[in-house]
Order: structure tokens, then sequence, then C-alpha cells
């Protein structure tokens, strides 16, 4: 490998990945992988989608940037478009996730002071993830990437995910609270269901106290789990803020908040902004997304493959003795184990898959939303083939 002038900040694995096809990447040596981690939920439609090629060139040709002083019109109609699948009324664009989440923030920051509270706290949940910024890291319930950076932001209040009692008492308890920040599934926190009805009482419950609720829908929206966001999969929910990144734009740095209008409202002319966010070319990408999908039944095929994957996995390998459990929604799986299983990235690297492993020791599946059965099937026979090899199961 080259000798390099970047941050030490990543574990990178000796690979260089060097050309995309569909669900395949191909490193500088020619060798195959296939990608059932997406870039970290984010190349849902795979890589060297032709559509979003011919796009992104037309719009690089014609116009890349304007600054946000005047109308963007790739800009207005992304903010259509994501309206119309989230039932949210107003959309602010941004470059990433962590952004998105510094938008629904300062959003509730500002609807407590509305209702003078001089010091506006989150409810937030156990084994959360919602970015590297400050405020988004000090949202998150992971000790390990808040370690040497203190001191954090205050005002979050911690609970254990999936516990609606815990979330009621903490309301109740604590009146400063404006809002409620989660994810509808866990993905760092180990691709983490909540069981059925949770979503639905903490909107509930924060009805009942004024809070907000702010759906972090970064890695689960658009599409991944069968659905435009996963807070749709509790029929009549709907959160008043909601942020997407990752997949909005298959690979290109475009991002959202969501709000419904009044709480949209709070921010008048001059209380955000943004260089980049929303320009031409990141936008155009969006609305090239939004269409491929819905002009291919992506999101449905994302349910139907989802629930494959998982059936054919609890086949090959729901009897060994070291796998806890599997679970996810969609096309977003984690395979739980009873130990430490970091290694198998590795192995499944060296096998020609691409996955990772969260929480150390739960595998996370997160493939492209395209991929055919005959890769759903190689994902299944690679991991069993891995997984007996690094933990053998002994007669």
């Amino acid at each position: 490998m080259l000798a390099s002038h970047l941050f030490n900040t990543y574990a990178r694995m000796p690979v260089s990945m060097v050309r995309g096809d569909g669900a395949w990447l191909f490193d500088d040596q020619g060798r195959r992988y296939l990608d059932a981690l997406s870039g970290i939920a984010v190349c849902s439609l795979g890589h060297a989608h032709p559509r979003l090629a011919d796009a992104l060139c037309d719009q690089a040709r014609t116009l890349i940037h304007t600054a946000n002083i005047v109308h963007i019109p790739q800009q207005e109609t992304l903010a259509t478009l994501l309206a119309e699948i989230s039932g949210m009324d107003r959309v602010f664009m941004t470059n990433s996730g962590a952004e998105s989440i510094e938008c629904a923030i300062k959003l509730a920051r500002r609807y407590g002071h509305e209702r003078q509270i001089d010091r506006p706290a989150f409810l937030v949940m156990g084994d959360s993830f919602h970015g590297r910024t400050l405020a988004a890291m000090s949202a998150s319930g992971n000790a390990a990437i808040q370690a040497g950076f203190g001191p954090l932001v205050e005002g979050y209040i911690r609970v254990p995910y999936g516990d609606l009692g815990a979330a009621q008492s903490a309301l109740a308890d604590n009146p400063d609270i404006v809002a409620v920040l989660l994810e509808p599934v866990q993905g760092e926190g180990g691709v983490r269901v909540p069981p059925e009805g949770y979503l639905a009482g903490l909107r509930a419950a924060c009805d009942q106290h004024q809070a907000l609720l702010i759906m972090d829908e970064i890695q689960t929206g658009i599409g991944r789990t069968g659905r435009w966001f996963a807070f749709q999969h509790e029929p009549g929910l709907l959160p008043d803020v909601v942020t997407v990144a990752k997949a909005l734009g298959n690979g290109i740095p475009v991002g959202a908040c969501l709000a419904r209008q009044p709480i949209a409202d709070l921010l008048a002319p001059g209380a955000h902004g943004t260089t980049f966010g929303g320009n031409p070319l990141a936008c155009r990408a969006g609305i090239e997304v939004l269409s491929i999908m819905r002009d291919e039944n992506i999101v449905e095929r994302a349910e139907t493959l989802g629930n494959r994957l998982i059936a054919r996995l609890k086949d090959a390998l729901g009897d060994h003795p070291n796998i806890t459990d599997i679970r996810g929604r969609g096309l977003m799986i984690g395979i739980e184990f009873d130990q430490p299983v970091a290694q198998m990235k590795d192995a499944a690297m060296a096998s020609g898959l691409i996955i990772n492993v969260t929480r150390g020791n739960v595998i996370r599946l997160l493939p492209p939303l395209i991929i055919d059965d005959d890769q759903l099937e190689q994902i299944v026979q690679t991991l069993d083939k891995v997984i007996n090899a690094e933990l053998p199961i002994v007669a």
C-alpha cells in the first residue's frame, strides 16, 4: 500500500477498491467482492448505476453549485419528493447525516426556548449512534466514540432502547425534555428492531408531554427496511422531525432534515444555513435515486428479499451454538454471537464478501437493495463457510 498523508482515523483493511458494478466491487488486483455492506447503507442501488451516472454527468455539465441565496429548482423538486414519501411538510437540505442531526437538535432547542424552557433536554437511547459531530456524538449511547472529547454537550437523558416504560417515566419526571431522539431500528447498536408498539407508544408519550418525536432515519431511510422510512412500519405513526442521508444520494453526499410545518417555521432566515447543502448536483442525485427506486419497485423488493435472506440465514445457521439471534427488518440484518467476532470481517473479505461487525459481536448485513437471488444465496453460503471455519462446531 502507498504511504499516506491521511489522518489515521480508520482501521483500514489492506484492500483498495477501484471499480464497482451493481452489487460487486473490484480491487486494484482485479479481485471481485460481493458487497453486503453498501458502503454502510449508502449504495442501495449498487455501484455505477447507469441512470444515476447519466444524470450526474448531465448535471455536472450544466450546473454543479450555486449558493442558497437563490432558488435552486433541483432542491425544490427533491424537497417535494421527500415530503411526499415521508408525510413531512418542509425540508432543509444538508450534506450528511450528522448535519441533518444537528439541524434537528437546533430545531428542538428552538422549540424548547419558544416554550420558555431555558435548558432544553433530550431523551435519547442507550446503544444509539447519531453521528460524529460534538452534539451528535454526545447524543449517542456509545462511550467509546465520546472518550477523550469532553466536555460533552449537555442536556441528554438516556434510557434503554425498547423500554417504553422507562421512556414514559423519564418524560414524566423531566419537564425540560423537549424531544425524544432515536433510531427506529438501531444500526451501530447491533441491528436492534424495537418491540411492536414501541414507536407508537413514544408518539403518544411525546404528545402527552409536549415533546417532539425525532426519528433518525439516516441508516434506515430510503427503502432499507422495506418502507420508505422505518417508522412507517407502525401504521399511522408520524414523527415531528425526520433525518435522512446515506442512501439518498447513493454515494453522492446529500442529506436532509424533514419537519412538520409548525416546527420547521421555528427556523427563520438567518437561523440556520449551509454552503454546499442542497446544491444542484447533490439534489439531482437524490431526485434520480428516488425515481429509480419508484420505477423499479426497490422498496417493496427490499422487504421481500430481506424476509428471504433472514429465512435462509436461519435455515443455514440457526442451529449454530454460538449464534444467539438472527434478526432484522428488510435488508438490514444482524447475526448476533455469544462472543466477540471481529475476525469475521477479515475472513469474509478473504472469501470475497464484504460485511462488517458492530457492537463487537454482531455481523451486520446491509446489501444493495438490487441484489438478485443468486447473490443472496452467495451471501448465505459464504457466511456459512466463514462462520463454521472461525467458530467450528465441536461434536
